[in-house]
C-alpha cells in the first residue's frame, strides 16, 4: 500500500489572497500542532466566494483587484456600532467627512450619537466628493442576563408521546409539558430540539439538524385536534378514521416496541390537514391568516412555493427543470400561479404551526416560567431544501460545512450543509440572518444556537473532497453578534451558545462580553490546564446552561454504569480494546462519584430506603450542578426516569435508531407524558432542584 501523495502547498500569492478573503491557510488540531491548508482547498474555497484562483495569472489579477478595492473603499458594506460607542469603522474616514443616516425608525440624522438600536442606512461624503454607503447595525452592548436563576427540562419533542399523540410528540404535548413543569415542578424553561421544517419525502432524514428550512417550522408537530377547523370538517367519519389509525401508531410505539415513524405520522397528519384545509376560515381566523401572510411576505411565499413544487418535481431542487431552479424566474412565477391552491395549503400550515408554537410559549409563561420554551437553531440547512433554493445567492455553491480532523476523528467530518457566504451576508446587511432570528423569536422564550462557533468561522469542505481537504472561512463575528444581540434584545430572550468541543481562543470571551450564555456539560468540566481532575463547582463559569448530558451523549444512568461503552462495542464503534474503554469509563465515573461524596451530595432524597443507589447518584449529579454558579441548570428529561439510551449516537446511521426512540424507563419501557407527570422518581429528582440542592 502506497502512502497518499501530500497535497500541493499553496503559493505565497495564493495564501495572501486567501487571507484577504477570510480563508484560513492553516488550522491547529491541537495547541502544539499546525496543519497547512492545501492549494486545492484554498483554490476551491475562493472559487465558492466568486474569486478565480485557478492559475497563477488569475491569482495575481484577483490579488491586485482585492488590494485595489481595499485601498479605494471608504466603508465596509456593513458597519457595526454598539450602544454608547461610535462605530470603529468611521474612525478611518477622512477628516471632514459628512454623515447622513436614515434610521430604521424613519428619521434622518447627521451623527451616530444617540442612534437607537436597529439596522440603518449610512451615507458618508468625503470633502473631495467621494460617496460611500453602508448598512449600519446598532445593537445594545450586551444581552441582559436572565432574571434570577432557573432550572428546567431538556427533551427531544418527538420522543415525548402522550396518550393523545399521533405516534410522536407534538406541540400539544409541548404545551402540556410546559404548563405542568412550570406549575408542578417550578421549572423555568423547557428546551427542545430544532423544530425546523424537514425535507419531505419518504424516507425522511429523521435528524432535526438537517432541515429543509430553518426559517419555518415543521407542520408534522401540529396537534390536529387543537386546530379550530377540526370541529367543522365535512367528513367527520374520515377524520375519525384517521384518529383511529393514529392511535394504532401511538400504541405500536408505546406498547409494541415500534420505533417512532415520522413518515407514517406525517402521512396521516397530511391527510387530516387536507381535510381541514377544505373548511373555510371564519372572519377572525381569516384576518389573522392574512396578517401572517403580510408579515412573512416573500419568505413565506418562497417557502410555500418550494413545498408545492417539491410535490410535483421531488425534494431536491437541483433536479428540477432548469427554469424552476431559480425562484425569481418567469417559469417559477408561472408554476406558482398554476399551483396557487397548494401554495396556499403550505402557507396555511406554516401559520397553523406558528400559532401552536406561540400557544406553547404562552402556556409556559402562564405557568410561571420566566423563560418558557428554549428553541434550538441548527447549524445549517439541507442543500436540496427550501432555504437553499430560495436564498441560493447567499450560500456557497459546491461547499459543505463540517469539522477538521482532530484527536477524536482523524478523518474529519462533513455535515452536508451548505455554508452562508460571508461576503453576501455583509452586502445585504445580514438580512437573511436577521429575518431568521426574528422568525424564531416570534415564539421562543430563549434560543439555543447549535455550534455557536459558526458565528466566527466554519470549516468548509469542497464537494467531492474529503473533510481533510477543507479549510476554515471566517465570518464577521462582530456583525453576526450585533445582529444576534439586537434581535434577542428586542424579543427579551436569552441566548445559549452550544460551545462544546474545540473552541478557538477568544470565542467564549467574546460571547460572554455580549451576554451570550455558554453550555457546560458535567463530564467535560475538568481542570484541563492542571491535573485534569473534575472541576469543583465553584470553579465553573456562571454564564452558562449547566447540564449532565445532551441528546448526543449517553444518559446519566448509562454513563454512571458504563453501559454506553457496551452499546458502542456492540455496534463496532470502539477504536480501542473493550477492556481499555471500560476501565477509562469506570475511572471517569469513579472520579466524579468520589467528588460528589466528598462534597456530601451523595444521598437519597424523598425516597428514604426506596431510593436506589442509581437514583441517589443521579440526584447527586444535579445537586452538584446547583452548587455551580450556572445561571441555568437543565435536566435531561429521560434522566428523570432512568432511560439508558441516547437519542442520537454520533458515528452511526442505520446501526442505531437515531432520533426515533421514545422516552423510556430503566427497563426500556416507553413512558408517556402522563406517566412522567405521575413518576415518583422524576418528582424526587426535580424536588432536588426546587430545594436548591440541599
Amino acid at each position: 500500500m502506497t502512502a497518499p501523495r501530500p497535497a500541493d502547498p499553496p503559493s505565497e500569492d495564493l495564501s495572501r489572497l486567501a487571507v484577504l478573503h477570510g480563508v484560513a491557510t492553516s488550522y491547529s488540531p491541537s495547541p502544539d500542532r499546525v496543519v497547512a491548508a492545501s492549494a486545492t482547498a484554498l483554490t476551491l474555497t475562493l472559487a465558492a466566494l466568486g474569486v478565480d484562483a485557478s492559475t497563477p495569472g488569475a491569482v495575481s489579477a484577483a490579488l491586485a483587484a482585492r488590494e485595489r478595492d481595499a485601498g479605494e473603499r471608504l466603508l465596509p458594506p456593513t458597519v457595526v456600532g454598539w450602544s454608547g460607542s461610535p462605530p470603529a469603522a468611521l474612525a478611518a474616514l477622512p477628516e471632514g467627512t459628512g454623515l447622513r443616516i436614515h434610521t430604521e425608525q424613519g428619521e434622518t440624522r447627521a451623527s451616530t450619537d444617540g442612534l437607537p438600536p436597529g439596522v440603518h442606512r449610512l451615507t458618508a461624503t468625503t470633502p473631495d466628493g467621494r460617496i460611500a454607503t453602508a448598512h449600519l447595525i446598532v445593537a445594545p452592548s450586551r444581552l441582559p442576563s436572565p432574571a434570577g436563576r432557573s432550572h428546567g427540562l431538556l427533551v427531544q419533542l418527538y420522543s415525548l408521546l402522550s396518550r393523545r399523540s399521533w405516534g410522536m410528540g407534538d406541540l400539544g404535548d409541548l404545551a402540556e409539558l410546559a404548563g405542568w413543569a412550570g406549575r408542578s415542578l417550578g421549572a423555568g424553561f423547557v428546551q427542545v430540539n430544532p423544530l425546523h421544517a424537514a425535507v419531505p419525502g419518504a424516507p425522511t432524514d429523521p435528524s432535526p439538524y438537517r432541515p429543509s428550512s430553518r426559517r419555518f417550522p415543521d407542520p408534522v408537530h401540529l396537534r390536529v385536534e387543537d386546530i379550530p377547523e377540526a370541529a367543522y370538517v365535512e367528513d367527520p367519519e374520515r377524520l375519525r378514521s384517521l384518529l383511529e389509525r393514529a392511535g394504532r401508531l401511538r400504541e405500536a410505539v408505546l406498547h409494541q416496541g415500534a420505533l417512532i415513524d415520522r413518515d407514517a405520522v406525517w402521512e396521516l397528519k397530511r391527510e387530516a390537514l387536507e381535510l381541514l384545509g377544505e373548511v373555510p376560515l371564519g372572519p377572525g381566523r381569516r384576518a389573522a391568516y392574512c396578517d401572517f401572510l403580510a408579515e412573512q411576505g416573500q419568505a413565506l411565499e418562497d417557502h410555500a412555493t418550494w413545498c408545492a413544487l417539491a410535490e410535483v418535481h421531488g425534494s431536491d431542487w437541483h433536479r428540477w427543470p432548469t427554469g424552476l431552479r431559480d425562484p425569481r424566474s418567469a417559469e417559477t412565477v408561472r408554476a406558482r400561479n398554476g399551483l396557487m391552491d397548494r401554495v396556499d395549503f403550505w402557507s396555511r400550515l406554516a401559520w397553523l404551526t406558528d400559532t401552536q408554537l406561540t400557544a406553547a410559549q404562552r402556556a409556559g409563561r402562564e405557568a410561571g416560567m420566566p423563560v418558557g420554551i428554549v428553541h434550538d437553531l441548527a447549524v445549517g440547512v439541507h442543500p436540496g431544501g427550501a432555504d437553499a433554493w430560495a436564498q441560493q445567492e447567499y450560500f456557497a455553491a459546491g461547499m459543505s460545512v463540517g469539522a477538521p480532523p482532530d484527536a477524536f476523528n482523524a478523518r474529519g467530518q462533513d455535515w452536508g450543509l451548505p455554508p452562508w457566504r460571508p461576503d453576501r451576508l455583509a452586502e445585504s446587511g445580514y438580512a437573511p440572518f436577521r429575518e431568521l432570528l426574528r422568525a424564531l423569536f416570534r415564539y421562543a422564550g430563549a434560543l439555543r444556537i447549535d455550534h455557536v462557533m459558526g458565528l466566527f468561522r466554519l470549516w468548509w469542505v469542497p464537494q467531492g473532497h474529503p473533510p481533510t481537504e477543507g479549510t476554515y472561512v471566517r465570518y464577521d463575528a462582530e456583525a453576526m453578534l450585533a445582529v444576534l444581540v439586537l434581535e434577542a434584545s428586542r424579543a427579551g430572550a436569552p441566548v445559549i451558545g452550544e460551545d462544546l468541543g474545540t473552541v478557538e481562543p477568544g470565542v467564549r470571551e467574546a460571547l460572554r462580553e455580549r451576554g451570550v450564555l455558554g453550555t457546560s456539560v458535567l463530564w467535560f468540566e475538568r481542570d484541563w490546564e492542571g491535573d485534569g481532575r473534575p472541576l469543583p463547582p465553584d470553579s465553573w463559569r456562571a454564564d452558562c446552561l449547566a447540564t449532565a448530558t445532551t441528546h448526543d451523549l449517553p444518559s446519566t444512568a448509562a454513563r454512571l454504569t458504563g453501559e454506553h461503552v457496551e452499546l458502542r462495542d456492540s455496534l463496532g464503534l470502539l477504536t480501542r480494546p473493550l477492556e481499555e474503554e471500560r476501565a477509562e469509563a469506570a475511572a471517569d465515573a469513579g472520579e466524579w462519584l468520589t467528588l460528589l461524596s466528598r462534597l456530601g451530595l451523595l444521598h437519597g432524597t424523598g425516597g428514604g430506603s426506596d431510593t436506589s443507589s442509581e437514583e441517589a447518584e443521579i440526584q447527586a449529579v444535579h445537586r452538584f450542578l446547583l452548587r455551580t454558579p450556572a445561571r441555568m441548570v437543565g435536566v435531561w428529561l429521560p434522566d428523570g426516569v432512568g432511560d439508558r439510551r441516547p437519542q442520537n449516537l454520533p458515528g452511526t446511521w442505520d446501526q442505531y435508531p437515531n432520533w426515533r426512540l421514545p422516552i423510556a424507563d430503566a427497563q426500556g419501557r416507553p413512558v408517556t407524558l402522563e406517566d412522567l407527570a405521575a413518576s415518583p422518581r422524576l418528582h424526587a429528582l426535580m424536588e432536588v432542584l426546587r430545594e436548591g440542592g440541599s
